[in-house]
């Protein structure tokens, strides 16, 4: 009996596996097989030359090259944000926090976790009205707006892929060093949080591809159609996921709807790379911190 019911958990293992995969191959090959034709210097840089672009020179305004820029700075700046916060709350929940009060955290940062990106992005927007009733004419809704609201939504991620791998760290490895006379910040930076790098390093990775995907947020607080590139924090931008809804929801002719898809393939491509440099970023702090 034991060994049947063995099989049927290996058999709906390897189902699920498959499913799952073959989802994911389906839906690849579906927008490849749309888009792919599409993908092309003109796609990204319309008329403008590459120089030109790259350079900024010249603004592209045909092209989904502001776009691509502005996906890569939201992303920069709500990660750069969400980070620090995030580490350090990881540390707090995992080596301090005990009691009530870890429990009355535990489920603010599950509520919060558990709040959908739509709500974010209204209350990223009734700061931006805030602000600019305090501020008239200075700040609207931007890029800057965009960051705090993204890194408040991947903030619980972080906090708690840093938790739990700090939990997770062996009970030996914990003690060795207070028990040599280590402080406990000591113990913190330098054995546990480089023992447990790698898992860190993935939930960091998580939070990138929230934001490099995520469309209810920025469509709320400074993403807008075409704005070119940013010149500063302040101002609005444009980006690949917002660029997608807004052709899947308006495009006028097939040619339109084919460049939706090709820029779904960017945005692929932008989280692709996004993910290839966090791991490789995961692979030198690990040898960093574990063999220095």
């Amino acid at each position: 009996m034991k060994k049947f019911f063995e099989k049927v958990i290996i058999f709906f293992s390897w189902s699920s596996s498959l499913l799952i995969t073959g989802s994911v191959a389906v839906l690849i090959g579906f927008l490849i097989k749309q888009g792919i034709k599409n993908i092309d210097l003109e796609l990204i840089f319309g008329t403008t030359t590459i120089w030109d672009a790259i350079t900024f020179r010249k603004q592209v305004f045909d092209g989904l090259f502001p776009a691509l820029i502005g996906t890569f700075l939201v992303v920069a700046c709500s990660v750069s944000m969400a980070i620090p916060i995030g580490i350090a709350g990881g540390i707090y929940m995992a080596e301090y926090a005990k009691g009530r009060g870890k429990a009355w955290f535990s489920l603010f940062l599950d509520i919060l976790a558990g709040i959908p990106s739509i709500l974010i992005g209204l209350a990223g927007l009734s700061l931006t009205i805030f602000l600019h009733r305090m501020f008239p004419g200075k700040i609207s809704t931007s890029l800057l707006i965009s960051s705090i609201s993204l890194a408040l939504l991947v903030l619980p991620y972080i906090i708690r892929s840093v938790q739990t791998a700090l939990e997770g760290v062996d009970p030996m490895t914990r003690i060795i060093a207070p028990s040599l006379g280590a402080s406990r910040i000591d113990n913190i930076f330098k054995v546990l949080i480089p023992n447990s790098i790698q898992d860190i390093v993935g939930g960091i990775i998580l939070a990138v591809g929230r934001c490099a995907e995520d469309t209810a947020v920025i469509m709320l607080t400074g993403a807008v159609a075409v704005a070119g590139i940013p010149k500063n924090i302040l101002s609005q931008y444009e980006a690949l996921p917002f660029y997608i809804y807004y052709i899947s929801s308006q495009y006028s002719s097939p040619e339109e709807l084919a460049r939706g898809y090709g820029a779904t393939i960017l945005l692929l491509i932008v989280c692709t790379s996004l993910l290839i440099s966090a791991l490789w970023i995961q692979k030198r702090l690990t040898t960093i911190l574990l063999y220095k």
